[in-house]
């Protein structure tokens, strides 16, 4: 039986560096049309039974989507998981092709799972949250600064920033409500999401957008891969406070939000979270425990396709 190929692609703006384990065959190729296809030909010679992308900002996106339309089993990583690979293995040494040799030792000795990735309709729909995200966070900045007593000019001008971007997030809502109304299962499963007390229409967006695997793993790999399972800290005798760490940022933030309603008016998060804090647990880290009961409870019922209401505590 022929030996396993295992295939790291090193993507930066204007190259495209493979690496091949176990032949050890390496070659780099430009990041345009003529060099994804020459990859093509290249990784199909190989027969991989894994290709290995780090996520570049969106630099990968066209090669990953056209390994996985040929059919080609690819996986896009973090980039700090290879970096803290590299680090246990004693690479410190950076290199283009360095680095594509590296992921592909990750690739071999990991094996993380592919994924289908998504379509055209739900990377717009991806593109424009992702958008109102990052208009959301320039508005909350204005808004600090217009806070800090500015000078009346510079008040006149924040406040047409911010008109500005109110606009700009009201369009970006109007363009996301469109794209949902043309996707019936899309709009089923935030139908779904939103039957959660403490999740609305961003929150929703943002998990099925920043969070594929929601309703497809196990309670504890989703809780893993959002970063919200309680990391331990013991060495010896030492027992440290249990942490939560790395995972997916944006769909924290946006539990965290949820949780903190569900707190308030979500009667089964509510006594969840009022029971943590009589056992003595702090504000925060209640809080935290119901983003990963929130989550827990979400990923259930995509899973079975149930509302909340008939969800199993």
């Amino acid at each position: 039986m022929a030996e396993a190929c295992f295939i790291g692609i090193d993507v930066s703006k204007h190259s495209l560096d493979l690496h091949a384990l176990p032949a050890g065959d390496s070659c780099r190729f430009p990041n345009d049309d003529e060099g994804i296809n020459q990859t093509l030909a290249w990784t199909r010679d190989h027969k991989p039974s894994l290709v290995v992308l780090e996520a570049t900002g969106g630099y990968q996106s066209r090669i990953a989507a056209q390994l996985a339309a040929h059919d080609i089993p690819v996986a896009v990583v973090n980039p700090r998981q290879v970096r803290d690979f590299a680090r246990a293995t004693g690479q410190l040494a950076k290199t283009d092709a360095l680095d594509a040799a590296i992921i592909a030792r990750f690739a071999r000795d990991v094996r993380p799972h592919p994924r289908p990735l998504p379509n055209d309709a739900e990377r717009a729909i991806k593109a424009l949250v992702t958008r109102r995200g990052q208009l959301i966070g320039i508005r909350t900045a204005e808004l600090n600064r217009l806070h800090q007593s500015p000078t009346k000019r510079v008040a006149a001008s924040l406040k047409q920033s911010i008109a500005f971007l109110d606009r700009q997030i009201e369009s970006l809502d109007d363009d996301i409500d469109n794209h949902i109304k043309q996707s019936p299962l899309w709009r089923e499963n935030e139908d779904l999401l939103k039957s959660v007390p403490g999740v609305g229409d961003q929150t929703a967006r943002t998990l099925l957008t920043q969070l594929p695997e929601l309703g497809k793993l196990s309670r504890r790999e989703i809780a893993a891969l959002v970063g919200v399972a309680p990391l331990n800290r013991d060495s010896g005798a030492f027992r440290g406070r249990r942490v939560i760490s790395g995972g997916r940022s944006q769909v924290r933030a946006a539990l965290y939000m949820a949780a903190l309603v569900a707190s308030r008016f979500n009667p089964r998060i509510r006594a969840f979270y009022l029971r943590l804090r009589a056992a003595g647990k702090s504000g925060k880290v209640a809080l935290t425990a119901c983003m990963r009961k929130l989550l827990t409870i979400l990923n259930v019922m995509l899973k079975t396709r149930t509302r909340f209401s008939h969800v199993t505590p």
